[in-house]
């Protein structure tokens, strides 16, 4: 493996972020905000990299954090 690939997305009815991986198994981990999110996630990985036992050939692990969120707005020409 050469990169790990956390998915984060946001929960509006419980207000956070939260973040899976199916590169880090058992990696589930939330926050109030994406920064917050992000700043939790390289020791939660790093304590699940070791967990698993997961072998990695790079000092420095690139973690690709894709998020998503929708928002929505009121329709204009809504009847």
């Amino acid at each position: 493996m050469n990169s790990i690939i956390v998915k984060a997305e946001w929960d509006a009815d419980a207000a956070v972020w939260t973040a899976v991986s199916d590169d880090v198994p058992g990696l589930v981990a939330e926050a109030e905000t994406l920064e917050a999110l992000r700043a939790k996630l390289p020791g939660m990985i790093a304590d699940m990299i070791e967990e698993n036992g997961l072998r990695f050939d790079l000092a420095e692990i690139p973690v690709h954090i894709v998020s998503h969120q929708v928002d929505r707005i009121a329709n204009p020409t809504a009847a």
